[in-house]
């Protein structure tokens, strides 16, 4: 665009058409508006990337703006000149672009920290395209960029096809991450028990997803695949050596998912940290214990090394409790485990099913060694007041029982005195 193309566009904006498609392009967005709140009410989603907390948070309401704005163009440029549109839609046009790319990145990462950067970077850098392209600079820059060409193998590239291409990829797998987002979703929301194994082929999907959109994305920039052949043994060693812990770590993911030795929701303890796992990702798994604290295991650990898993395979929220009490000797062992287990039943939050037992583990200096053992079905619900009402009350009974405790023995030797040495 020239300077005489420039003038003509304000002398445009300032003519009495402009008042007219200025009402057309308000009418465009209000029918769009209208739109939105109409399939809102009806398909009722919440804090997805076509439909936001509002009709105008989200991606349809541009969408649907940037449709009818082409079409009242069409329309419009037979009877009238037009201005307006010319500067609407390449607005309409960018609005698209970074709602789309925003919410999708905010869906697929949720609580990033670094995507308000990302979507004030994506703003600025559509808004500067938009004024490049009305001003005609981004067309004479295009131009400039095809004129620089050179030869990767036998094919010609220019600067131009590396930019186009670079944007196209980028909606590609922004495209990509957004289906990935929406079948996972869809997926951990399913019917069926086991959680496991829906968040293993939701990782599947995601990551097949990835692969297809990385495909389609390298092809836009003009990366010939059939070069991938080639590369292949280079990936290979790559794994090999350099990326050997990271792809351990991703298969021994997939294998937890598979096996389901390890579910969402089990109590675990391993390299000395104790917690409910409460995310199996691809790569590494998040323990959470009863304190907040939660630690990031990597899926390889899981695998090679001990592992005590306190939950029953029966269910995943029944945790076994166990400890060991010692008491004096010449106790009545026999009489008192049926009084011991009749007060572990009689605790409100331990299960009567399985059935809490007392035995005699063994023999200790002084006395006997009785195991105490009872399953819960809470345990994040305040797992050391459970165990102070187990031990109060364990204690209350001995007690009552006359139970004594080994108390630890002593030997003290004593050398004697030396004799009257003679004379």
């Amino acid at each position: 665009m020239d300077i005489q193309e420039l003038r003509e566009l304000l002398q445009g904006l300032t003519s009495l058409g402009a008042l007219t498609e200025a009402a057309v392009l308000l009418g465009c967005l209000g029918v769009s508006w209208l739109l939105c709140a109409l399939l809102r009410r009806v398909v009722k989603i919440e804090g997805a990337v076509l439909f936001g907390r509002t009709v105008l948070d989200g991606v349809l309401f541009p969408v649907f703006a940037l449709v009818l704005a082409l079409v009242a163009r069409q329309f419009l440029q037979h009877l009238i000149k037009v201005a307006v549109f010319k500067v609407a839609i390449p607005i309409l046009m960018s609005l698209v672009l970074i709602r789309l790319a925003v919410r999708v990145l905010s869906a697929a990462f949720p609580n990033s920290a670094w995507m308000r950067a990302i979507e004030r970077t994506l703003s600025w850098m559509a808004w500067i395209a938009v004024v490049l392209w009305i001003t005609g600079v981004l067309p004479a820059m295009l131009e400039q960029f095809d004129s620089v060409r050179w030869k990767i193998g036998n094919a010609e590239v220019s600067l131009r096809n590396l930019v186009e291409g670079s944007l196209t990829a980028a909606v590609v797998m922004v495209l990509a991450l957004w289906v990935s987002a929406v079948v996972e979703k869809k997926i951990i929301r399913g019917t069926g028990d086991d959680l496991s194994m829906r968040k293993m082929i939701s990782n599947i999907v995601r990551a097949l997803l990835l692969f297809v959109g990385l495909l389609f994305a390298m092809s836009a920039v003009g990366i010939d695949l059939t070069a991938l052949s080639v590369l292949g043994g280079a990936v290979g060693v790559g794994l090999g050596f350099g990326l050997q812990k990271i792809a351990a770590n991703y298969i021994s993911g997939f294998v937890i998912l598979a096996e389901r030795s390890l579910r969402i929701g089990d109590m675990v303890k391993v390299d000395g940290f104790e917690g409910n796992i409460t995310d199996i990702r691809t790569r590494y798994t998040v323990i959470r214990a009863l304190s907040g604290r939660e630690a990031i295991v990597p899926n390889e650990m899981m695998v090679t090394q001990r592992v005590e898993n306190a939950s029953l395979m029966t269910t995943e929220t029944q945790v076994l409790i166990s400890f060991n009490l010692q008491v004096a000797n010449g106790t009545d062992v026999r009489a008192l485990q049926p009084r011991l287990e009749q007060v572990l039943a009689g605790i409100p939050r331990v299960l009567r099913q399985p059935i809490p037992f007392v035995q005699l583990a063994g023999f200790v200096p002084g006395g006997m060694e009785l195991a105490i053992r009872y399953w819960l079905s809470d345990p994040n619900n305040d797992l050391d007041r459970v165990k102070s009402d187990v031990n109060l009350a364990l204690l209350d009974a001995l007690i009552a029982q006359q139970v004594e405790f080994p108390m630890p023995q002593h030997i003290v030797l004593q050398a004697a005195a030396p004799g009257p040495t003679a004379a």
